[in-house]
């Protein structure tokens, strides 16, 4: 599920390459932290390259903000390599999705029956974020491995790897969106407005907190190999503890509501992130079920309740994603022997 270069993709590798050398060149400050010319020879002679883990986390993002070129162009080649020789090509963004997204609602829709009204759309509202973060972390979590080529060869804020996985995440989840219009239109189910700008302020929160978990899972991976399939493991169940194929207020607050244990549910950064989702696209809070009028399917609080809930994981995140810039400064500079 990794996003990355092939070692048999040459071409791709090459240009990647280039464009790494083309834009950090010598004035960048990863060089003289590394050794100045000594090392600028080395790397140009195809030696080891050590890298201070001295360099402060307010060097690392301002390397980070003026690699954003690169950065762009790294996501560019990412997606291009993915659908390298595909007939349909980024087409399959959209289809493959929306696959998944039938076969959650012909299981919990149809089988099970739910009886909660238009549950495609619920179910796109929660799967819709879900996605984005699910393939943020795991494809970010092998790239520098995957990479190993260019990160032995070429001295670069190796961080903007696992930054362009989740860049390349976002690129998708805008076609999956695009998806979930179509069903929205088709169902004649309109979203709530209002709560566009909490939205937004989800979604960048998942951003943020997909890239704190991606930087730090890529370095951990370069030493432990096993992080990368354990990861898979860890998302298949942090995908169960969100409420997306379920009600949060149905099934949940029932049961930790009353002895005011909702809050262990909501240490789960991802639970504010999906409902504010849900509450915006699905928009419905009260709703008929199994012709049982009037169930509350999500929480009966105000927009100040979910930006608040979202703006307490976007402040843990941002503090998560310093934290992954340290920790991945002080494992940086062994990855060429461990590559």
């Amino acid at each position: 599920m990794a996003l990355d270069v092939p070692a048999s993709s040459s071409d791709a590798t090459e240009r990647v390459e280039e464009a790494v050398e083309e834009r950090v060149a010598d004035q960048s400050p990863w060089a003289a932290q590394a050794g100045g010319a000594g090392a600028r020879d080395a790397h140009r002679a195809g030696g080891t390259r050590v890298v201070s883990s001295t360099i402060s986390v307010r060097q690392r993002l301002r390397e980070i903000w003026l690699s954003r070129e690169l950065l762009t162009y790294l996501v560019r080649t990412e997606i291009k390599v993915k659908y390298k020789n595909s007939v349909l090509g980024l087409i399959w963004s959209m289809v493959a999705p929306a696959m998944t997204l039938i076969i959650y609602w012909f299981v919990f829709g149809l089988v099970l029956k739910n009886g909660i009204p238009n549950f495609v759309i619920y179910l796109f509202a929660g799967l819709l974020l879900w996605n984005l973060f699910q393939f943020g972390v795991m494809s970010g979590t092998g790239v520098v491995v995957n990479n190993a080529g260019i990160v032995k060869k070429v001295s670069f804020p190796r961080e903007i790897l696992a930054l362009a996985a989740v860049g390349s995440a976002c690129v998708f989840f805008f076609f999956q969106a695009i998806v979930m219009v179509i069903f929205m239109i088709v169902l004649h189910h309109g979203p709530d407005w209002s709560y566009l700008p909490a939205l937004f302020l989800a979604l960048v929160t998942g951003i943020v907190l997909a890239g704190a978990i991606a930087v730090l899972l890529s370095a951990i991976n370069v030493y432990l190999r096993d992080t990368q399939h354990l990861i898979e493991v860890v998302l298949t169940a942090w995908f169960w503890a969100c409420p997306i194929v379920y009600s949060f207020w149905l099934q949940i607050h029932p049961r930790l509501g009353p002895r005011g244990l909702s809050w262990i549910y909501f240490l789960n950064p991802m639970v504010p992130l999906v409902l504010t989702f849900q509450r915006c696209i699905y928009a419905d809070t009260v709703v008929s079920i199994n012709h049982v009028p009037g169930q509350q399917l999500l929480p009966p609080n105000g927009m100040l309740w979910y930006v608040g809930l979202d703006l307490g994981v976007l402040f843990l995140s941002t503090i998560l994603f310093l934290v992954a810039l340290a920790v991945f400064g002080r494992l940086e500079g062994n990855f060429a022997e461990e590559l």
